[in-house]
């Protein structure tokens, strides 16, 4: 069976300021970085094997997977199409504005300059489809973001669009799916 573990990224100083990180390439807290360690600990306790770690290119992403790597020794790469959605007009804004919620619900817009909710689910489902069709059984953990987690979990259960746009995973969660 063909598994994927998905991780969200450690905290950043915009989760904190309740901001919208979208495509924003934002650091890691402290607290976040440890966070990042705390998982990698946890994959090793829980016995998680994967063949390799794939992670968006976004920094916070980026080293919440350098340190995964390091304590588990799993290999890692940058997989670009895990990059988190771009907000357009909206990143930098309070992730709990009115306006911004109303605009999650047209799956069509693109935030003015940003990224439709179809144009990210494409990138990932297409990488989703990727895995599960490759030769063997290859486990891999995805480390990305709150949007991507929303994507993947759309790929593996049915969601209402109101229970898409609600969904989200703490930083640094570990959720498994297997692919059927």
């Amino acid at each position: 069976m063909k598994t994927i573990y998905f991780v969200r990224h450690g905290e950043t100083v915009w989760n904190v300021e309740n901001k919208i990180c979208g495509a924003t390439d934002i650091e890691l807290t402290e607290r976040g970085h440890q966070q990042a360690v705390e998982t990698g600990k946890k994959i090793l306790e829980e016995g998680i094997q994967a063949d390799e770690i794939l992670y968006s290119p976004l920094v916070r992403a980026a080293e919440t997977a350098r340190h995964i790597s390091e304590i588990t020794g799993i290999p890692a790469r940058v997989e670009p199409r895990l990059k988190e959605q771009c907000f357009g007009k909206w990143e930098a804004t309070p992730r709990d504005g009115k306006e911004f919620q109303k605009a999650k619900e047209e799956f069509c817009c693109r935030y003015e300059g940003g990224e439709s909710m179809l144009q990210l689910a494409q990138r990932i489902y297409n990488l989703l489809d990727e895995i599960r069709d490759e030769p063997g059984d290859r486990t891999y953990i995805l480390v990305a973001h709150n949007g991507i987690s929303r994507v993947v979990h759309s790929y593996f259960y049915e969601m209402t669009n109101a229970e898409y746009a609600a969904f989200g995973v703490k930083n640094c969660a570990v959720l498994r799916y297997d692919f059927k």
